[in-house]
């Protein structure tokens, strides 16, 4: 699958160039930002951990076994690129012991940066952004053309895609899950059938975002949308009057896109008449997240970029800052920007 078929159209306008995103680990970093007060006492250990070129779950599995515990025990609010230096916080459940050396476990792509004890365990998804340093590399592009979209941008936000790493490679994960969907089964082995869930709704999300860039309706609201604050998992339904609530013109609140699972869209009128057409082009798909007991949830079709600010650190070097909702993909923001140069391409094919 392509990424036009996996994404959908641009928003802001044609690419302005081309770049390199995570040449090495450093050229894409992420801080997890968590919202919550650390009482320095109880059952859980919490640590704030950097890794370099290494997925959560190998680093929670390192951490695991160097405290000697079970990795049951240990938990994380959300998964982050391997190809990237991070920094996110996992915790430990040890009721009743003391603090384990966790020296093993450390090495040249993983630092414990700071340990904290707290009462209560760490819940997936208790961020509440992820903070974004990234460097686009072997840059080729027009940098009046860079510097007047990135100022749209920072006031306008993003379409909310998921990105490209959701789908898998050639967006295999989509191929899979229509395969399981057609035979309505489901993947034995757990990960595989989450793995496969998340790719399809993250799919058919896509496709209905995309409909809306193509109408012209992505960042502003109709009447029968579903409307959610920028952090917030809870929706209402918008009438004439919530469209013009001016919370929608500062990014605080937006329309959203439906993630498939049991019963009708909620939306209303034309809102619902594009997602169910959507949905009549996947019918299995749709069906199968169903049936898998999935609840129907929504998610924000416009994405707004926090404090996004960006400087040349070298000529051909565009460095960015930013902070996003948990959940959201910073490629996002680069697409609106310039095409990536495929990994381990490092000049223009074009180029004579």
């Amino acid at each position: 699958m392509t990424e036009l078929e996996l994404l959908g159209p641009r928003a802001h306008g044609e690419p302005l160039g081309q770049a390199q995103l995570k040449a090495v680990a450093e050229d894409f970093q992420v801080d997890e930002v968590l919202d919550i007060p650390l009482a320095g006492e109880g059952e859980h250990l919490w640590l704030w951990v950097e890794k370099r070129e290494l997925n959560t779950e190998e680093a929670a599995r390192r951490i695991a076994r160097a405290a000697g515990v079970p990795i049951k025990v240990l938990s994380y609010a959300g998964l982050k690129d391997r190809q990237a230096l991070t920094r996110q916080w996992f915790s430990l459940h040890l009721p009743g012991k003391v603090d384990p050396d966790l020296s093993a476990a450390e090495g040249a792509n993983l630092r414990i940066l700071k340990s904290v004890r707290h009462k209560r365990k760490l819940q997936r998804g208790a961020h509440s952004a992820n903070g974004f340093t990234l460097r686009l590399t072997r840059l080729e592009a027009d940098r009046a053309g860079l510097e007047s979209r990135l100022k749209r941008l920072a006031v306008a936000g993003v379409p909310n895609y998921f990105g490209l790493q959701r789908f898998g490679h050639g967006g295999g994960n989509v191929v899979d899950a229509r395969a399981f969907a057609e035979r309505r089964e489901l993947p034995v082995q757990r990960n595989l059938r989450s793995r496969l869930l998340s790719s399809a709704r993250s799919y058919l999300f896509n496709r209905v975002l995309a409909e809306r860039i193509a109408a012209g309706t992505w960042d502003r609201a109709q009447a029968g949308d579903l409307l959610a604050f920028t952090d917030s998992r809870s929706f209402f339904a918008a009438g004439e009057m919530e469209c013009s609530d001016p919370r929608l013109e500062a990014l605080d609140l937006h329309p959203t896109g439906p993630l498939w699972g049991a019963g009708p869209s909620p939306a209303t009128g034309a809102p619902q008449a594009l997602e169910d057409s959507v949905a009549d082009t996947e019918m299995a798909l749709c069906r199968w997240l169903a049936e898998a007991g999935l609840a129907h949830e929504r998610r924000i079709l416009r994405l707004p970029i926090g404090g996004l600010t960006w400087h040349y650190p070298e000529p051909d070097v565009l460095q960015l800052e930013f902070v996003l909702p948990a959940g959201c993909f910073a490629t996002a923001v680069v697409r609106e920007l310039v095409d990536l140069l495929p990994a381990g391409q490092t000049e223009n094919p074009c180029a004579f």
